[in-house]
Parts: C-alpha cells; sequence; structure tokens
C-alpha cells in the first residue's frame, strides 16, 4: 500500500490536475477542462492514505454509484493507469475529418479494444450505430443492446 506522500506525488505529477483542500486535512484534484460536470478527478486523498478517483466513465474498474474508485490498497502502476484513463475519459477528443463526416452533432461514444481498434457508437434516428471508421459495422435498438455487443467483442469505453 502506498501512504499518503506517495499518492500525492503521483497525483501532482498530473499536470492536468488542481489541488484543492478540503475539510479535515483531505485533499481533493480537479480536471477543469473535463468534458462533463464531473471535475473533482480525486476526492478526499486522507493523510491516512484513503481515497477516490473518479472512474464513472471506465468500465474496468468496480465503482461505487457515485463512480468512484477506492484507491487505498492501489500500488503505484494502477494509480498512475487510473488516473490517466479517468482524465482521458473526461478531456475533449479531437475528431478526424471522417469521424465528423459521421457523427456531426450526434451523441456518441469512442470504444477501444487491447489491440488499440476504435469503435464509435453513435445515437442517430432511433437507432445506435457502430461504426469502424468510415463503415457501419453494427446497429441496435437500444444503448444497452449497443453496450453489451462492445463488451461482448473485448472493447471498453475510451
Amino acid at each position: 500500500m502506498l501512504t499518503y506522500d506517495e499518492k500525492l506525488a503521483i497525483i501532482e505529477s498530473f499536470s492536468e490536475l488542481e489541488r484543492k483542500n478540503v475539510s479535515l486535512g483531505r485533499v481533493n484534484f480537479q480536471f477543469s477542462n473535463s468534458i462533463t460536470d464531473k471535475k473533482n478527478i480525486v476526492y478526499h486523498l486522507h493523510p491516512k492514505g484513503n481515497g477516490f478517483v473518479y472512474a464513472g466513465h471506465l468500465t474496468n474498474y468496480e465503482t461505487d454509484d457515485k463512480g468512484m474508485v477506492n484507491i487505498r490498497d492501489f500500488s503505484a502502476e494502477q494509480l498512475q493507469r487510473l488516473l490517466k484513463e479517468s482524465i482521458q475519459a473526461l478531456s475533449p477528443q479531437e475528431k478526424t475529418v471522417a469521424e465528423e463526416a459521421i457523427v456531426g452533432e450526434s451523441n456518441e461514444e469512442r470504444w477501444i479494444d487491447e489491440e488499440n481498434n476504435l469503435l464509435i457508437l453513435v445515437n442517430e434516428n432511433e437507432s445506435w450505430n457502430i461504426y469502424f471508421g468510415l463503415n457501419l459495422d453494427a446497429s441496435f435498438d437500444t444503448y444497452g443492446e449497443a453496450e453489451e455487443f462492445l463488451k461482448e467483442e473485448g472493447f471498453r469505453r475510451k
């Protein structure tokens, strides 16, 4: 288990995060460029080593009902990976010309597999369509069906 100071050093190495001291010696870290209302990436890091990191947009972590992961027993590598993935998930994504042609103003999510293949899930005309590049790969009536398909195929939200 990492100490408070070790966790603090790892978190502070992410220049995108801004430290906010809160009560009882706890510390929050905010990501001001978040594409959602969620700004606190690190929540209530306590001098005793307990704390939480937001992973509500990630599928490979067990979260509480607020999308938070307890980092009490995380290794340095686990904490760095979680912070990097959380920041990436909440960062604005630049679209290629091809992606812009497909997505336009529609709601979209990006999904990636272990080989870094990217699929884009787009809500269009009451359907959920999955694109690989410019090609329509699959179409579903509900978000849940599309999400299940993507997970079964080994993809996770980017």
